[in-house]
């Protein structure tokens, strides 16, 4: 997970908590944590990019409309990652 940005490994906790979120999902709710316009160029590449990184799997709900869920790769990067920051940040 070092390789991400800040933005793609926020993308991964949305994921995580949302069950099988479509990109509008995802997009509302980082809007709501950034406090502004999250748009459809930032998203869909960076989406697009965790998919390459085998971390995340786009699936198509219908002819419109994808959905994301965490691969467990992407799990086991989230479980990495919250293990090293308890090691800094008392959770």
């Amino acid at each position: 997970m070092y390789d991400l940005t800040g933005f793609q490994r926020d993308l991964l906790y949305v994921i995580a908590g949302l069950d099988e979120p479509h990109g509008l999902a995802i997009k509302d709710e980082l809007e709501d944590y950034y406090e502004k316009e999250i748009h459809h160029g930032r998203l869909y590449p960076n989406l697009d990019t965790l998919v390459e990184k085998g971390l995340v799997e786009k699936g198509q709900r219908d002819r419109r409309t994808n959905y994301y869920t965490l691969t467990r790769r992407g799990r086991r990067e989230i479980d990495a990652r919250t293990e090293w920051e308890s090691q800094y940040v008392d959770h």
